[in-house]
């Protein structure tokens, strides 16, 4: 009785293994609070400087940007917070790509922030209106616990 035995070289199992996954782009009228890894493309309707402090003279301490960007696409538009390099990016009539944005939750509204972790890219300008009628920011939510019985 003859057995087979079936071998994998590590070039066979390199094959194997999947390569980067394609991007799902999100619409901005899908977004919910708390949720994460969305990737949208959006263009920057304005931005507006809310907060610089630190010394640009000095080498250890960097300074600290934060503008508020309403960015948007189709469905609808969102308050982005760009911080440091990100603020630069954040020109008003931009065209960006957002990679791993997360929503954010500021006074009870809703904030689309890109960590350490995500990317804020520059890419060619989209051919879509803004819908600036639809703004999540100005929606408020409510943190309500549920008791079940």
């Amino acid at each position: 009785m003859a057995t087979t035995t079936t071998t994998t070289t590590a070039s066979q199992q390199s094959n194997a293994k999947p390569g980067m996954r394609k991007p799902v782009f999100t619409k901005v009228d899908q977004l919910k609070p708390g949720t994460t890894g969305h990737t949208l493309t959006v263009k920057v309707v304005s931005s507006n400087t809310v907060l610089q402090k630190g010394r640009a003279a000095s080498q250890h301490l960097r300074q600290t940007r934060i503008a508020e960007c309403l960015v948007g696409d189709e469905t609808g538009t969102i308050v982005f917070t760009a911080r440091n390099d990100q603020v630069d990016l954040m020109r008003a009539g931009t065209t960006v790509i957002l990679r791993n944005a997360k929503i954010d939750m500021f006074k009870g509204s809703m904030r689309l922030a890109v960590d350490k972790w995500g990317r804020v890219e520059v890419t060619e300008p989209a051919n879509f209106v803004v819908n600036e009628d639809n703004n999540l920011s100005l929606v408020e939510y409510e943190l309500v616990n549920v008791v079940e019985e």
